[in-house]
């Protein structure tokens, strides 16, 4: 009898429901040559974002402001980390130019860290939403944006202008914050949620699956961001952008994605959008007006 080896925990395979479809189409074509000519930066690029295809051949897309280059290094994010550059002064205007162009109804910008800076580049955040509501009037906006570090100022300037979502992802649940997010605390990231809403604004947020968390640790990161007044959550299957980063511990089925909105709706979340494929701005028209 021949003796095997055993294989202690194995890397789970990805499921055919994470499938996606190459990006084509002459709006994907479109949006590529506008991005490009207008250098603008998008998280859909640098983010590796499985639904890019879709999404650009809607002729939508996420833009990601203040260079492509983060202070941060989360085990996660696909994005560069490093010393940034300085920062382009004239970007705002280039993508509320972008945005009219390609006639966007429903915008969502994202940054990376900037720690570097004294105010986090709030400035840049503002004026990016004022030009682009100049010349673009009818179209709405949600901003996605970073940990200020407590930095309440800052805050309160990104989020002074007239976006109607203002968003901040937790990424994770507060067990595995050190190991994703080390330098973020899980308490701050609530708190910068908490004074969104007190300032007036729709809030949202985003947890990744299938890192490791239990079922009971995501109910009580609903519960804790429904306490700190969360509209909007969006939950997806976390993959693994390159073998740098932190590996996948579970590929988390359709069925329980369901399950965790029903949760999350029960919680007293206003809307949840819940599925493997989905990311922040996945449907982001969706979550104006709720």
């Amino acid at each position: 009898m021949i003796d095997l080896p055993v294989v202690e925990n194995p890397k789970p395979r990805k499921p055919k429901w994470l499938r996606v479809k190459l990006p084509v189409g002459d709006n994907f074509k479109r949006v590529r040559k506008l991005v490009d000519e207008h250098r603008l930066h998008t998280i859909c690029e640098s983010g590796n974002c499985p639904n890019m295809g879709e999404c650009w051949g809607a002729g939508t897309a996420t833009f990601m402001i203040l260079g492509n280059v983060c202070t941060r290094s989360c085990t996660f994010c696909a994005v560069a980390t490093g010393r940034p550059p300085e920062y382009d002064e004239e970007e705002p205007q280039r993508v509320a130019e972008a945005i009219k162009l390609m006639e966007v109804k429903h915008a969502v910008i994202t940054s990376v860290n900037r720690d570097e800076l004294k105010d986090r580049g709030a400035e840049i955040w503002y004026q990016t939403v004022v030009k682009t509501k100049e010349l673009s009037p009818e179209t709405t906006i949600e901003t996605l944006i970073p940990d200020v570090r407590s930095h309440w100022d800052a805050l309160y300037r990104m989020i002074s202008a007239e976006q109607e979502v203002v968003s901040h992802n937790m990424e994770t649940v507060e067990s595995l914050y050190r190991r994703v997010r080390p330098q973020a605390k899980y308490e701050r990231s609530l708190e910068q949620i908490k004074l969104t809403k007190e300032y007036g604004k729709r809030t949202k947020s985003g947890i990744m699956l299938g890192l490791g968390e239990k079922d009971e640790e995501v109910f009580k990161a609903m519960d804790d961001l429904v306490e700190h007044g969360l509209d909007i959550l969006t939950l997806g299957q976390y993959l693994q952008p390159t073998k740098m980063h932190i590996e996948v511990a579970e590929f988390v089925h359709p069925d329980k994605f369901e399950m965790f909105k029903e949760e999350g709706l029960k919680r007293g979340l206003k809307y949840v959008e819940s599925g493997p494929l989905v990311r922040s701005s996945y449907h982001a028209e969706r979550h104006v007006n709720v």
